[in-house]
């Protein structure tokens, strides 16, 4: 019997850098029981080049990447979704749609990093910063043991999660 498949949403403001990161990690990290999607309310229409840079970097794969709407994931096509994790301070304090699937939310969220202002270099070291705190959470989630929980106890590990923070020296 194959093992259950849980749909992660990972929202943000633009849908540019923050989410779409997530969605790429977790999806590498998932082992094949997650697959990630990402949205957002406000959506750029355009992914940020850094993102891009980065992700290309780290060996993802980039081409069906696009920046788009949450409206996507709340039609009635859209996939049932399991988790819906908000990674930035606006998205998360938005009235966002009814997600169908009746998601366990959390907010996750990291500084901006398109909101970065500095030289080339200085704002490279910045993405994958925000990039490594995304990772270091999603390996987090995917070691949870998310079958044998019961729904509050899952609401507040993926909770818990969200608070996790910490950098070595380099990321600083």
């Amino acid at each position: 019997m194959a093992e259950r498949v849980f749909n992660v949403l990972f929202l943000c403001t633009g849908n540019s850098a923050r989410s779409i990161m997530a969605e790429c990690a977790l999806n590498r990290w998932g082992g094949g029981r997650f697959r990630a999607f990402s949205a957002g309310s406000h959506p750029t229409g355009v992914i940020h080049p850094l993102t891009l840079e980065l992700l290309t970097s780290l060996n993802y794969e980039t081409s069906g990447l696009r920046s788009k709407s949450w409206e996507e994931f709340a039609r009635p096509s859209a996939p049932p979704l399991d988790f819906v994790f908000t990674v930035c301070d606006q998205a998360a304090g938005e009235t966002c749609p009814l997600w169908p699937g009746q998601p366990i939310t959390a907010h996750w969220g990291v500084a901006d990093p398109a909101a970065f202002a500095g030289p080339a270099e200085a704002r490279r070291r910045f993405f994958l910063r925000v990039y490594t705190e995304l990772e270091r959470r999603i390996k987090i989630f995917t070691s949870l043991p998310i079958d044998s929980l019961d729904r509050l106890t899952l609401q507040r590990h993926v909770r818990e999660v969200g608070e996790t923070r910490g950098r070595s020296g380099s990321e600083r």
